[in-house]
């Protein structure tokens, strides 16, 4: 019987032949990554406790991303102590303050497919986009990653979510996303989710690394992408060589999934999730109808502000303006992302519109640093969840959306169908 590529990664990780669904196998990882916000401040402590240290100092990555650059002593505190783990346990790959953990991992090579991968963020699942198991896990369970390398799971069975067909005009990945969360519901624990078919294959890894990302917010154990050319391009650019056995990583032809799921991209249409689940979703065209006033429309995050995104908000803003008593904020994915976007004149033309370019990291997204909303505000996010209180205060009001529907609505001062504005500069 044919296996899926979460039971053949699992299976290698194991050191087993097979595995079947609802096994709990105990895995080799082969990378760990840790961040500022639950990494060193929280591992640290217990490794001292324990009179251990790290399992491979060249295995686990760490991040400062969440509390960069520092808005407070508490957060400078914090930095310091993770840039001191560092330099304690000689650690080799170290990023400060050069952007978003998962965007990281994208960037410099770190990823390959059939790898069995840990993160300390929810959002880790974002790896899977290279056909590799990467999930999110507590602080608790990356401190035993870090100290052994090893972490025991249930082996998860496989949701298969096929898209035919190509985008039209406004439409992007995260609208496969927000009309996923409607679909499939955000309680999928101790499943994978598999996405295939024509669309899928013909995005770029950018918009794939969002459906991963995002199989967090369908409360998946993580998402996957079988690996291809493209990704063996972004793996090279990332200055590493794919491995030889790269494409061999996908799911057997007579595999067995627990559900599949087949959607048309020609009939999808930009989607707004409204506050407070992503799954309050729906045509950003039936939002339009209530002219929802938009104080802050906000461009960030790992899934939101990549350079593909900011394409996307160029796109709208080209020779238009933001609506006076709407602030659009733009924190770019990475220092990579915004010296790109730099370069090909995409700040300038956001910049020339209004918006307020703030530093890459997490920023806003997590309710950190610059960007948060107050009471009673309105705001429109590409990031990937809105729940209450996430971007500031607990009585503000987060709408999702698209790269192109959040800067279609920062113009507009409410929220609108992107298409007409993206439509317009496309002629």
């Amino acid at each position: 019987m044919g296996k899926t590529l979460i039971e053949k990664i699992m299976a290698r990780a194991s050191g087993r032949e097979s595995v079947t669904p609802g096994e709990i196998v105990t895995c080799d990882v082969d990378l760990a990554m840790i961040l500022d916000s639950g990494g060193p401040r929280k591992i640290w402590p217990r490794l001292e406790q324990l009179g251990v240290g790290v399992y491979d100092n060249a295995k686990v990555v760490v991040v400062a991303d969440h509390f960069v650059p520092a808005a407070d002593p508490q957060s400078a505190a914090i930095l310091k102590l993770t840039r001191d783990f560092v330099k304690k346990f000689d650690i080799k790959h170290f990023y400060d303050m050069e952007g978003i953990c998962h965007v990281l991992m994208a960037e410099n090579g770190h990823l390959q497919p059939g790898m069995f991968c840990c993160g300390g963020d929810s959002h880790s699942t974002m790896g899977g986009a290279f056909g590799c198991y990467m999930a999110g896990f507590g602080a608790i369970e990356m401190t035993g990653v870090v100290i052994t390398g090893n972490i025991w799971s249930v082996v998860p069975e496989t949701i298969k979510v096929d898209w035919s067909g190509r985008f039209g005009t406004g439409v992007a990945a995260k609208d496969i996303m927000l009309h996923l969360a409607r679909e499939l519901g955000m309680e999928n624990a101790f499943k994978v989710v598999e996405y295939g078919g024509e669309t899928i294959r013909n995005m770029s890894m950018m918009e794939r690394m969002v459906l991963t990302n995002m199989a967090a917010e369908l409360g998946a154990e993580t998402g996957l992408i079988a690996p291809d050319e493209v990704t063996l391009e972004t793996i090279r650019a990332g200055g590493t060589e794919p491995a030889a056995d790269a494409l061999d990583w996908r799911s057997d032809d007579d595999a067995t999934f627990c559900a599949t799921h087949a959607f048309d991209a020609n009939t999808l249409t930009p989607q707004v999730a409204a506050p407070h689940k992503p799954s309050n979703s729906g045509p950003a065209e039936d939002f339009e109808k209530d002219q929802i006033h938009i104080d802050q429309a906000y461009i960030g995050a790992c899934v939101g502000a990549k350079l593909t995104d900011l394409h996307m908000v160029a796109a709208v803003l080209k020779g238009r303006k933001v609506k006076s008593g709407t602030r659009l904020m733009v924190a770019p994915s990475s220092k990579k992302i915004m010296t790109e976007a730099a370069a090909d004149g995409t700040l300038a033309t956001i910049t020339e519109a209004g918006g307020i370019l703030l530093p890459s990291g997490c920023g806003a997204c997590a309710g950190l640093g610059a960007g948060i909303i107050a009471e009673g505000e309105v705001c429109i996010s590409s990031t990937n969840r809105n729940f209450q209180g996430r971007m500031g205060s607990k009585d503000a009001f987060v709408y999702l959306g698209s790269p192109y529907t959040v800067a279609a609505a920062a113009v507009a001062g409410h929220i609108v169908d992107p298409r007409d504005m993206v439509g317009e500069m496309s002629k």
